[in-house]
């Protein structure tokens, strides 16, 4: 008798993608994963501290 190891992924919230097998990620990708998402959380703050600064001393002035 043979049996998948995994036979669902429990991740997975819709019957579909429950039934099809996990998607293998190596230790690699999610790192690279991980700093992409951190890099571009970093990028948005950025973006939104500079534009309140700058409605904040644009209205001072005007």
């Amino acid at each position: 008798m043979t049996r998948r190891l995994v036979l669902t992924n429990e991740a997975a919230r819709h019957p579909f993608r429950r039934s099809l097998p996990p998607m293998p990620v190596s230790t690699d990708e999610a790192a690279a994963i991980a700093r992409a998402k951190r890099g571009e959380d970093d990028w948005k703050l950025f973006f939104l501290s500079f534009a309140a600064f700058f409605i904040c001393f644009y209205t001072m002035i005007a």
